[in-house]
């Protein structure tokens, strides 16, 4: 019970702080659209190429690596360089500030470098991590799903130290796995869970949405239930966009109280709560 409060108390505060400023949600949208041009940039292409089929008929292998390889940059590099941008818009309202979406895409505009070299680094351990896992049995994927998870862990920091500090992206990975270890010890707690609330909140709103849509068109009312099925979709979106906006400010927040002790919105005791001793 303690670890549900815990974590409806972090969900509060970070909602309090998105109150603030509504305009933080943008920032998952646009990404979303951005990650989107990215796809489509990479994959129409090689489609209608025929790179794909020369790829399938293994011809083209190293070829596939590359573009591969290229595409996780990108596609990791729109997801931090947006996320950096609500971040930094979200240390600025932590002091005291009111900031705008302009503000937050100047600051992840600012560092930019930084930003792409760190989506080098996030994309040649992914794939590395997959390819081990690709070829590992159950035991070495659990092995593969625990180094992943303590890169989570080391990495959680990242990008509030690039926008804040400006150091480089090897230096913010070693920096947040510093702050970590001097302030929680190296693991997170259980009851760090805006994600775990949110995604009960989107199986909840799956299955019973879903139910509803089923009944209603095995009723026949058709129209009904494409409606309800629109609804179900538009509501999984909106949780999507909040949550991301959630952990974008509870991690500018974590950053802020790792390095000065305090933090405007949420309580030093309870952001402790979420991390575990070692």
């Amino acid at each position: 019970m303690s670890r549900i409060r815990n974590s409806w108390e972090l969900v509060k505060a970070s909602w309090r702080v998105l109150l603030a400023d509504k305009e933080l949600v943008l920032f998952p949208i646009i990404s979303f659209f951005a990650s989107m041009i990215v796809v489509a940039t990479f994959f129409l292409p090689m489609l209608f190429a025929g790179v794909f089929d020369a790829i399938f008929a293994g011809g083209a292998q190293v070829l596939g690596l590359v573009v591969g390889f290229a595409f996780y940059i990108f596609l990791y590099f729109v997801t931090f360089f947006f996320n950096s941008a609500l971040v930094g818009a979200a240390m600025i309202r932590l002091e005291g500030g009111d900031p705008t979406v302009s503000d937050g895409l100047r600051i992840a505009g600012q560092h930019v470098g930084s930003i792409f070299g760190y989506a080098v680094i996030a994309a040649t351990v992914g794939m590395i991590l997959r390819a081990i896992s690709e070829r590992a049995g159950i035991l070495g994927q659990i092995v593969i799903g625990i180094i992943g998870f303590a890169w989570n862990i080391a990495t959680f920091l990242v990008v509030p130290i690039l926008v804040v500090e400006g150091v480089g992206p090897v230096d913010g990975v070693k920096r947040s796995a510093e702050l970590l270890k001097k302030t929680w010890g190296e693991q997170l707690a259980g009851n760090f869970s805006i994600g775990l609330i949110f995604g009960l909140l989107i199986f909840g709103v799956i299955l019973a949405g879903g139910a509803l849509t089923v009944v209603t068109a095995v009723a026949g009312f058709t129209w009904l239930a494409i409606t309800l099925a629109l609804l179900v979709l538009v509501t999984l979106i909106v949780l999507g966009l909040i949550s991301s906006s959630l952990n974008g400010i509870f991690t500018a927040a974590v950053y802020q109280f790792a390095t000065t002790g305090e933090s405007k919105y949420f309580d030093p005791e309870m952001v402790k709560s979420t991390f575990k001793q070692k």
